[in-house]
C-alpha cells in the first residue's frame, strides 16, 4: 500500500519501507509505524511489506531515497531503537543477523548495492523485539516505539 505517490510529482522519489508481519508479536512494529505515518506526511510513499527479499529490492528500484522500518533481534531491550546509515556502509551483523523473514533485511541491502540499486539516501530504523510468536500482541514497549519513530522519521524527510 502506498500513499501521496503520484508519477506528475516532481522532485525526488522518497519512499518509507515499512516491514513487517502483523500476525508475529513485535514483528508487526514496521506496519504499525506505517499507519503511524500517514497521518504525518503527504507526499511520500509509504510501503508495507512482510520483508521478503525480492520484494523489498522492487520496491527500492527508482527510489532516490529510501527510509526503512523493521524489527531486529540483537539482544538488546524491546523497543530500543536504533538509526543506521545503510548509504555509508553495511548494516551491523550484531542487529541484524537473526531475521524474522529468512534472507535478512541486511542481505537484501548489500545485494542492491551490489546491483547497483541501493538508494543514495538508505536509512533503516531498527526497532528490537522480544516477541515474535504467531498470534502474540505487540509488547508494550515496542509499541510506545512506533510514534517516537514515525517522528523521527517525519524529521528525517522533512527537516522539521
Amino acid at each position: 500500500m502506498s500513499t501521496g505517490a503520484d508519477s506528475a510529482r516532481e522532485g525526488p522519489r522518497i519512499i518509507v519501507l515499512c516491514i513487517g508481519n502483523p500476525d508475529r508479536g513485535d514483528d508487526a512494529v514496521g506496519r504499525a509505524v506505517a499507519r503511524a505515518l500517514r497521518a504525518l506526511l503527504a507526499d511520500v510513499e509509504i510501503i508495507e511489506e512482510e520483508g521478503e527479499a525480492t520484494r523489498v529490492l522492487a520496491r527500492l528500484d527508482g527510489a532516490d531515497a529510501a527510509y526503512i522500518v523493521d524489527a531486529c533481534v540483537s539482544g538488546a531491550e524491546p523497543g530500543d531503537i536504533r538509526r543506521f546509515d545503510a548509504s555509508a556502509g553495511p548494516l551491523p551483523r550484531a542487529a541484524f543477523g537473526a531475521s524474522t523473514h529468512g534472507f535478512g533485511l541486511a542481505e537484501a541491502l548489500e545485494l542492491a548495492r551490489a546491483l547497483g540499486a541501493l538508494p543514495s539516501r538508505c536509512v533503516v530504523y531498527a526497532i528490537e523485539g522480544g516477541t515474535f510468536e504467531i498470534g502474540a500482541p505487540m509488547s508494550p514497549a515496542v509499541a510506545a516505539a512506533v510514534d517516537i519513530v514515525a517522528g523521527r522519521l517525519r524529521t528525517d524527510i522533512l527537516g522539521k
